[in-house]
């Protein structure tokens, strides 16, 4: 098969049988240069392209824009670099992270986990919906009413379904055999807009918005953009790394998973900062398109769908492990299909109520509020373990060291709260508006939530006895 990983409980094609259990050493298998796939391919998405000319849109230049988009693309390394508690503990990111919260003052971020999982999966069907749907009447079928809408939504949701259901190695092979061909498509897409690049300016929008905005809170709303990409990823690391041998280092990890992610988040970005430039990409999709030959347009649209569906299967996978994490009692295998079935309403919602779909990408943009301080929390204690954990205790409930008080870490309970607060505080989204962003020039500064978690939970374990790093990784 070429991608047989000799381990039955996690083959190609199979469907696996590990859930947030930890993985025997017996199970472990796979290399870190699987992780630059895995990233890589679930990151060749046209959201990226939209980000990039959402940054240009708020009146930064190409070269501005395009700083923007590299510091979005580093924030991969700290992504990968949180993969390390994976090859530690053999287990999913959300069990990890009960040794900074406690198991009960996990459940509230396990809860919004899963809610934005489930939300960005909604959007990517729904834009792979739209692009398999204009793909085809590019190709001369047009069927009746909404049923070509409707087998579009099918087909898009049956090929992220089945993927994610069989599991991690065959997620793993899917995001390496697919990236071949959305990396030469998107390759071709470069070479089409980039070169027509205004190098030197804003878009008219961007001008335009430039005028009545403060070069500060252009820079800030560009940042926050960018960065709750990578931010939205830091519950999940893990799931991915968990089944490494434990003997891998985490150089290699780091330098994989975060290549993968930075080159295809960077080159797609500084694509959607091309076009920006040069067209109106208020309707993302249309506004590329119209720097494209003919010819290849439908090819476009093939790589916006591709892009969707990589993207949706590491999303709506890890919603399956988060799902037992929150304490359902089914497989995997099973709790996916809960995710699944949300999946589609969701869709059905977003593409037949038309207002749903700029609902929930403010929801969803509002939502870093809480990841920000969260992802603080999480790192901070991960540094300060050493990323050492007593594995065992992760799944042992009352019995184990991570029970706390009640369920709760005092410090990082309230770490989390600190940073939460100072989000909420500083945010400037169309749903919420934090007082101190006009005293601050506009600047929205959400994403510093995380310093301000991280350095409360430092400060408050100095003063309770920081966590030590676990004898044995058992």
């Amino acid at each position: 098969m070429g991608h047989g990983t000799g381990v039955a409980s996690d083959e190609v094609f199979r469907v696996e049988t590990h859930g947030i259990d930890t993985i025997p050493d017996e199970d472990r298998h796979g290399s870190p240069k699987d992780l630059f796939w895995l990233w890589f391919g679930s990151n060749l998405t046209f959201t990226y392209v939209i980000n990039g000319a959402l940054a240009v849109a708020f009146g930064l230049s190409f070269w501005q824009a395009t700083a923007v988009v590299v510091i979005g693309g580093l924030a991969f390394f700290v992504v990968s670099a949180a993969g390390l508690s994976g090859i530690r503990t053999g287990t999913a990111t959300l069990v990890i992270s009960r040794a900074a919260f406690g198991h009960r003052g996990n459940l509230p971020a396990g809860v919004l986990n899963w809610i934005v999982s489930i939300g960005y999966t909604v959007v990517n069907t729904v834009v792979g919906t739209l692009a398999l749907e204009a793909f085809f009447a590019d190709a001369g079928w047009r069927a009746p009413g909404d049923t070509g809408r409707a087998l579009a939504l099918l087909v898009t949701l049956a090929l992220t379904f089945v993927v994610a259901m069989w599991g991690h190695a065959t997620v793993q092979a899917a995001e390496q055999w697919l990236a071949y061909g959305l990396a030469a498509g998107f390759g071709a897409f470069l070479v089409f807009t980039v070169p027509q690049a205004d190098f030197g300016g804003t878009s008219a929008a961007g001008a335009a918005g430039a005028a009545g905005v403060a070069g500060v809170s252009a820079w800030s709303w560009a940042l926050v953009v960018a960065l709750s990409g990578p931010f939205s990823y830091l519950p999940m690391p893990a799931d991915y790394t968990r089944y490494l041998p434990k003997d891998t280092s985490l150089r290699a990890i780091t330098w994989s998973g975060a290549l993968g992610g930075f080159i295809s988040s960077v080159a797609l970005g500084v694509g959607g900062v091309a076009a920006a430039t040069r067209t109106d990409m208020t309707d993302a999709v249309a506004g590329a398109q119209s720097l494209l030959p003919g010819w290849f347009q439908p090819v476009f649209l093939a790589l916006v769908l591709g892009g969707s569906v990589t993207n949706s299967i590491i999303t709506l996978y890890s919603s399956s492990l988060n799902l037992q994490v929150l304490g359902i009692p089914w497989s995997r295998a099973r709790t996916i299909v809960i995710s699944a079935t949300v999946t589609a309403v969701g869709s059905l919602a977003a593409l037949f109520l038309t207002d749903f779909t700029s609902s929930l990408l403010s929801f969803l943009s509002l939502l870093i509020i809480v990841f920000a301080p969260w992802s603080g929390v999480f790192l901070a204690d991960m540094l300060l373990r050493r990323c050492r954990y007593d594995a065992h205790a992760l799944h042992a409930g009352r019995a184990g060291a991570y029970w706390y008080r009640a369920g709760f870490s005092p410090a990082g309970t309230a770490a989390l709260l600190t940073g939460l607060v100072f989000a909420l505080l500083t945010c400037d989204s169309e749903l919420w508006t934090g007082p101190l962003v006009a005293p601050l020039g506009g600047a929205d500064l959400t994403v510093l939530g995380s310093v301000v978690a991280g350095l409360a939970y430092w400060a408050l374990s100095r003063r309770t006895g920081a966590p030590a790093p676990a004898t044995s990784a058992h």
